[in-house]
């Protein structure tokens, strides 16, 4: 195992409590497979069958689906140390329901489900604490789909905007932040139209209520209550 991928996997949530030792331990009993992208490159497709679960050790990613029109929805921003198809691989779906394409020059850790869902024939004593912490990200998964639920929710635009942009904000622990998406990406992930999107931005900072450059911005007056 590299240092690279060292550092990247015992900083990634699915090692959570993992020593060196332990880490090496895991890497030579669940043998992850390694896949290299450069940016626009699809690491896997919808319709191809579930590659196992999936480690970004570093760059970023996106998950989307699209419809038969074409019509493209982010369902998550991945970046280094996430978890990814881990959910097909425990409802043990045959086919990916997902792509999954780099946003940048990226790399991914493999693993087999059934590795780690399954005590190995040597007992290995990390198969607990890992199968715990799949579990714990799934549950965080589940809450994070909440909110986006939460956020599509809203009736219109502005409101999908401003719901989305005071979570993040509140996650950041500030009124200065950068979204993980830019204005297409967020777009999709809001499910609504680029232009009429660009337009609610350019209104709400006509009011003061926001700046923005690219994928940073800054809520005017969060600090103060922005959210009350």
């Amino acid at each position: 195992m590299k240092k690279e991928e060292q550092a990247a996997c015992l900083h990634a949530p699915l090692f959570n409590g993992f020593a060196l030792p332990e880490l090496e331990q895991a890497f030579a009993c669940l043998a992850p497979r390694r896949q290299r992208a450069e940016k626009g490159e699809t690491l896997v497709r919808a319709g191809d069958p579930v590659p196992g679960i999936g480690v970004l050790l570093s760059g970023s990613a996106r998950v989307f689906r699209e419809d038969y029109a074409g019509n493209r929805e982010i369902v998550a921003a991945l970046m280094p140390g996430d978890l990814f198809a881990e959910v097909f691989v425990f409802a043990r779906l045959d086919v990916m329901p997902v792509s999954v394409e780099a946003s940048e020059s990226c790399a991914v850790l493999w693993f087999d489900g059934g590795r780690i869902a399954r005590p190995c024939e040597r007992a290995c004593q990390f198969h607990g604490r890992l199968l715990e912490n799949a579990l714990g990200i799934l549950a965080q998964k589940n809450l994070m789909q909440n909110r986006k639920l939460e956020h599509l929710s809203k009736r219109t635009t502005r409101e999908k905007l401003l719901s989305y942009l005071g979570e993040q904000a509140q996650l950041a622990g500030s009124g200065t932040f950068t979204i993980p998406f830019n204005r297409q990406q967020l777009a999709d992930y809001l499910c609504v139209e680029r232009s009429a999107m660009s337009a609610e931005l350019s209104r709400l900072r006509e009011e003061g209520i926001l700046e923005t450059h690219r994928s940073a911005f800054k809520l005017l007056g969060f600090d103060s209550g922005w959210m009350e």
